[in-house]
């Protein structure tokens, strides 16, 4: 048996459907999630990993947008 993508549900079934039936679907996919996962843990601070992750990214996204300057 194939294991099929969520892309080709969408490409073969989803996409033919009414705008107003996808939102009816993607809602019960929502509802239906939003019951199965487990609670969203949502503390007010930031832990040394949190801070060092985000610094890591900040960094790595600012320095894509200067190239790396060569020396002469």
């Amino acid at each position: 048996m194939k294991n099929i993508t969520a892309q080709e549900i969408y490409n073969e079934t989803i996409q033919s459907l009414p705008p107003t039936e996808q939102l009816r679907l993607a809602n019960l996919i929502l509802n239906e999630l939003q019951k199965n996962l487990p609670e969203i843990d949502q503390k007010d601070y930031w832990t040394e990993e949190d801070q060092a992750d985000i610094t890591n990214f900040s960094m790595q996204y600012t320095a894509s947008f200067f190239p790396d300057e060569e020396n002469d």
